[in-house]
């Protein structure tokens, strides 16, 4: 066995897929931030694709989510 390497192991890289519901208004809400997104990028992206990156983003933002998080560590 060598000494351990400076990387650790990577995490599973795997997608976990979720199906779920949204609100009429939150998927009307969805559709719009995919059009400006579109307009500011130049990219039509899915809203599938961006959701996961909105999700994320929202949660590393949310400080009472990182600290209580910490709590369960």
């Amino acid at each position: 066995m060598t000494d351990r390497l400076k990387l650790g192991k990577l995490p599973s890289r795997t997608p976990v897929k979720l199906t779920i519901s949204f609100l009429p208004e939150i998927y009307e809400m969805l559709e719009d931030y995919g059009r400006i997104y579109e307009k500011e990028y130049g990219e039509n992206e899915k809203i599938e694709e961006l959701v996961p990156y909105m999700i994320e983003a929202f949660l590393k933002t949310d400080h009472s989510f990182r600290k209580a998080r910490k709590v369960l560590e």
